[in-house]
């Protein structure tokens, strides 16, 4: 049957706007300034099978790596109407616990609820709950293994057949120090599945399951011909490159990531074209992504699991192609990535895997971006600030004696590009999120903001200057556990095509009689009423020279 290009461009963007709806249902009823303000979630839709078919325009660190999560609860349930999965344990399906993921089959039609088959569609909505239990405040701190990070949750049923688990969902209240947050950000969660699921079965009303199913298989067949497309313009060969962490947090010694970009060559891509895959079988790979060389997983929290990896290589390979291909699992059909196990992107439990989702993965973009500056160097940019400075905050809030946890990531510098300067001041690459408004800070929590501003000249000189990092200042007005796990603190973002290093990050903790103390960019601290940590984010790399 011939493509309807018209239909193929309704139904993108009805899927599109589905996710998008869907998020902004998980927003607006969420209690936490992370997701209200912050945006720190993602939505999806998923053909039955757990194939990709829409992402909203949220987060691309979640919305990679999601897809893993849905597959671990298909494989662990028989779902039925009604059904929801909850889960965030990295090593089944998740990335790190404090990123819980609500998993809901859409059956369409009449179907008795207790009828398991397969769903006609999934949606799935994942959000960073600001604590789940573990050592530190936000669940975000320097641990040696994942016990300590949190509370785990395997796929579990949190709705069975339309009836809500209490007692599933006591297990986790009892286990985090903000559980009423923590019960209301996960009924957003709830409520912005109920919403994909109610539009899915709209579409479906209007235009029949079989039309909106073939149309979520010819999106997948479009994503994959468009990459493709795109890679036949990618010179053939081998790209190398390598970056690396400034430590694990625990030792000293920086964390390397490697890779290779292979390219395969244009006689293998035009026979591949010519020898079409049987249906249902995978397309030959035209791109092979190999992370052999990578370090040993480490003793610190930076490791990062598979799905991170995978993730990270589709927010490349998707940032390469024209900006209206749909984002769906087609894009990466032709990309085959190897991630050897036991290594920091690929890393066995019991692992201390919090950094790996934050900062790991910021990394192992830069070094794909670096290796892929060998073949298609006008595309592009310069490193960005590299880390999402992770800055957690905990303890009792005076004005109600109960317990607080607040997180935020701190934007930095984007990297110059061969055409414009780097934007200042914002979340690049595998965080897509807000800084949290000091009005919303001040009012949730018992902090005070004292400084927030663009750092001005920390990025990189070039053509094409990098964006500069920002200064954020926030001042405890209770006795709190602080904790930053960020990176680029040793040396700063790499530039391109001559250009400067972004200046390096910056924290320090600031006392009440003035004096302050530096701080290295992985660390827990205790602060006493009236005292600061401020934090100052990487710049940019600058992108040629003058």
């Amino acid at each position: 049957m011939t493509r309807d290009p018209i239909e193929l461009e309704i139904f993108k963007n009805l899927y599109h706007s589905i996710a998008e709806e869907m998020g902004a249902a998980l927003r607006r009823t969420a209690f936490s300034p992370n997701i209200k303000e912050r945006r720190d979630y993602s939505c999806a839709v998923f053909q039955g099978d757990g194939e990709v078919i829409a992402m909203g325009d949220h987060m691309p660190v979640h919305l990679g790596s999601m897809p893993m999560s849905v597959r671990a609860a298909i494989d662990a349930f028989a779902l039925v109407p009604g059904d929801m999965v909850m889960l965030n344990d990295p090593f089944a399906g998740g990335t790190h616990l404090p990123d819980i993921t609500v998993v809901a089959p859409v059956f369409v039609g009449k179907r008795k609820s207790t009828s398991a088959g397969k769903p006609d569609f999934l949606v799935a909505s994942r959000a960073h709950h600001a604590d789940v239990g573990g050592t530190y405040p936000g669940s975000m701190g320097l641990c040696r293994e994942i016990y300590q990070e949190g509370f785990r949750i395997p796929p579990v049923r949190i709705v069975r057949g339309g009836k809500f688990d209490r007692e599933a969902l006591a297990l986790l209240l009892a286990n985090v120090r903000t559980p009423r947050e923590r019960e209301g950000d996960l009924g957003a969660q709830l409520a912005a599945c109920h919403t994909g699921t109610a539009r899915l079965r709209e579409i479906c009303a209007r235009y029949s399951l079989a039309r909106a199913q073939r149309a979520a298989r010819e999106l997948l067949v479009y994503s994959e011909q468009m990459m493709a497309a795109f890679l036949a313009q990618v010179p053939e060969g081998e790209y190398r490159a390598e970056d690396f962490l400034d430590n694990d947090g625990v030792g000293d010694k920086p964390v390397r990531i490697s890779v290779a970009v292979t390219v395969h060559d244009q006689a293998d891509r035009a026979s591949s074209r010519r020898r079409r895959a049987p249906a249902g079988m995978p397309a030959p790979h035209r791109v092979t992504v190999d992370f052999t060389g990578s370090d040993p997983q480490v003793e610190g929290s930076v490791n990062a699991v598979e799905a991170i990896t995978y993730s990270a290589c589709f927010y490349v390979f998707r940032c390469l192609v024209q900006e209206d291909v749909p984002a769906t699992a087609g894009l990466m059909r032709a990309v085959r990535v190897i991630v050897p196990e036991g290594t920091v992107v690929n890393a066995r439990p019991p692992a201390a895997v919090a950094g790996g989702n934050v900062e790991t993965s910021q990394r192992i973009v830069d070094v794909l971006l670096r290796a892929l500056a060998q073949a298609v160097p006008e595309r592009i940019p310069a490193a960005a600030s590299g880390t999402m400075n992770n800055l957690t905050i905990g303890g009792i809030d005076p004005r109600t004696w109960e317990p607080f946890a607040y997180y935020e990531t701190i934007a930095g510098g984007m990297g110059g590009r061969p055409t414009k300067d780097g934007v200042s001041g914002v979340h690049a690459h595998m965080t897509n999120s807000l800084n949290t408004p000091a009005e919303a800070l001040e009012y949730a929590y018992p902090l005070r903001v004292r400084r927030y501003s663009l750092r001005q000249g920390s990025g990189g000189s070039g053509v094409h200057r990098g964006g500069d990092g920002i200064v954020r200042e926030i001042e405890v007005l209770a006795d709190a556990e602080v904790t930053l796990l960020a990176d680029r603190r040793l040396r700063g973002p790499w530039g391109l095509s001559g250009g400067a290093e972004g200046a390096a990050g910056k924290a320090a903790v600031v006392r009440t009689d003035g004096s302050s103390e530096e701080l290295p960019g992985k660390f827990n601290v205790r602060l006493r009423s009236g005292e600061r940590i401020r934090i100052e984010s990487p710049g940019g790399g600058g992108w040629g020279t003058r």
